[in-house]
């Protein structure tokens, strides 16, 4: 076999929100995925978690904020906050907000282009970095072209047994819908849903747990280190793969069939 790599490219920072509640029939936790507008450049029409890339502005609140964690990681959880406002109307991993699905004010704020440190200010929000439990960090080969190298970070977030009323924004996604990892897996079987190599690999991992606890506890069991995916040629084809040892129980896809963004 051969593996096809490169020196690694510069890739943005981006962050996005693995958000759980629970399931009101009893069964596998429901998760939160939004489908993207087909004219996106990255990922167009598939259905992925909340999140995007993360902004100068969430280095500046991450700096302002001070604390114990890195200044990337401050302004990864904080993009992962406020993108999941701006895509999905909910206001979550913050103290003070007594409704997560309350926040028309201030997404629509964010889609004026306000910050997300100006917001917090006014409505008496503070992040509570604590909220988000880290699940991973992803970055795709370094053959990708430079322009959709993505290095992104996920994070788990426990929305309980509460029914938030999450919407879209219909800028860059089109719908959302809460499923269990299983669903949303085969949901893309049947082509009902397009999902990219990094979603579906995320979802057979977080398919695995029964609970929010669970999967948190198995993060914690895997300290996050960056997934670099890679380019594996054999005689029966090119596969896409990541390294063993990051918790994933699937590790490779046929090139042919892998959606990659």
């Amino acid at each position: 076999m051969t593996l096809e790599t490169a020196p690694e490219p510069i890739a943005t920072p981006a962050a996005t929100m693995v958000i759980f509640r629970q399931n009101p029939d009893g069964g596998a936790p429901l998760l939160l995925m939004v489908e993207r507008i087909k004219a996106m450049a990255f990922a167009g029409g598939a259905a992925v978690f909340p999140g995007g890339k993360v902004d100068p502005a969430d280095f500046d609140y991450a700096e302002m904020l001070g604390g114990p964690l890195p200044l990337d990681e401050a302004a990864a959880r904080l993009a992962a906050i406020r993108e999941t406002i701006e895509e999905a109307g909910l206001a979550l991993g913050l103290k003070g907000v007594d409704d997560p699905a309350d926040c028309d004010a201030p997404r629509a704020a964010l889609h004026d282009g306000e910050s997300l440190q100006a917001i917090c200010n006014r409505f008496g929000w503070e992040p509570d970095f604590d909220q988000l439990v880290p699940w991973s960090r992803w970055r795709p080969p370094a053959f990708e072209r430079a322009s959709r190298v993505f290095d992104t970070r996920f994070y788990l977030v426990d929305a309980g047994n509460t029914t938030p009323l999450a919407t879209v924004d219909h800028t860059e996604n089109r719908a959302l819908f809460w499923a269990s990892a299983a669903e949303v897996l085969e949901k893309a079987d049947k082509g009902e849903v397009k999902i990219i190599f990094p979603t579906r690999r995320n979802l057979e991992r977080l398919a695995m747990f029964g609970d929010f606890d669970a999967a948190a506890a198995h993060a914690a069991a895997h300290p996050v280190s960056t997934v670099l995916t890679y380019i594996d040629k054999r005689e029966d084809g090119n596969w896409l793969c990541i390294p063993d040892g990051h918790g994933y129980p699937v590790l490779q896809e046929s090139l042919d069939q892998a959606m990659r963004g």
